[in-house]
């Protein structure tokens, strides 16, 4: 599923006018190169390796706390969905369902990012001790098979492509001015988009963008979007944007395992 440019924008941080609008597209073709072509890392259009924090700045009482039974607002749940969500109670809580791939960048947690290989990026989190991996080459893909917490996922860089005149978004707002980053996963085990059971099935297919920008302040951030589709417990697809701070170091790294 592709994000439009306005939807997108908006999520990030809100509606930015401008006289030029933003394409999102893959890098276009050019001449073949002499020699091997460029590792992702070499590839990377934007750098996202490092600490990060979640910043909080909306969907407190969902995202900050564990909500009550029953608490599902905002969530396009159809009626199996709501009925798998009622199933939850308080003896659960903590649990690792919650800190899989689909909710895990909700969580108030912190990122450390590393490239694995040349074509591999690594995301870990502290709380639930989670550690995705984003593969760049889909022959380095595992194969398929029965899903797993983190799913199977495959990254693209996008870069943005400025059409001249008319009012629209633009890059100079929060998303990245040099591209993005597109995850697709897939092969998922069935998990919770929020602490109180909120189901998403094996059939899911998520769809993130990790956009970069830096504040007038100095501080360096990237936004991800996350669409969730979920044709056994969603009526449509879910979407949400967090927000992620750059921290200096690793000092405030505080792993916590989540309860298998």
């Amino acid at each position: 599923m592709k994000i439009s440019v306005a939807i997108k924008s908006a999520l990030i941080a809100g509606v930015w006018f401008a006289s030029t609008a933003v394409v999102w597209a893959q890098a276009p073709a050019s001449a073949a190169p002499s020699g091997p072509p460029p590792s992702a890392k070499q590839a990377a259009v934007i750098d996202l390796t490092g600490y990060w924090v979640s910043i909080v700045n909306e969907d407190w009482r969902w995202r900050m706390m564990t909500p009550p039974k029953g608490d599902y607002a905002s969530v396009p749940l159809n009626p199996a969905g709501k009925a798998k969500a009622d199933t939850w109670d308080a003896s659960q809580d903590g649990s690792c369902k919650a800190y899989y791939v689909a909710g895990l960048m909700r969580m108030p947690t912190r990122l450390h990012i590393t490239w694995a290989s040349d074509d591999v990026l690594q995301i870990e989190s502290d709380w639930g001790q989670q550690t995705r991996r984003v593969f760049f080459k889909s022959a380095q893909l595992p194969p398929p098979g029965a899903g797993t917490p983190q799913g199977r996922s495959l990254g693209i860089w996008e870069h943005p492509v400025k059409v001249i005149g008319g009012m629209g978004f633009a890059s100079g707002g929060p998303a990245s001015p040099d591209g993005s980053l597109k995850i697709t996963t897939d092969y998922l085990a069935p998990g919770w988009l929020r602490r109180n059971g909120v189901p998403y099935s094996e059939h899911t297919q998520l769809t993130e963008y990790f956009d970069r920008f830096q504040t007038p302040d100095g501080k360096e951030w990237f936004v991800v979007t996350t669409i969730v589709d979920d044709p056994s417990y969603l009526t449509k697809p879910f979407i949400t944007s967090s927000h992620f701070r750059r921290e200096p170091d690793g000092a405030k790294w505080t792993p916590r395992p989540c309860k298998s």
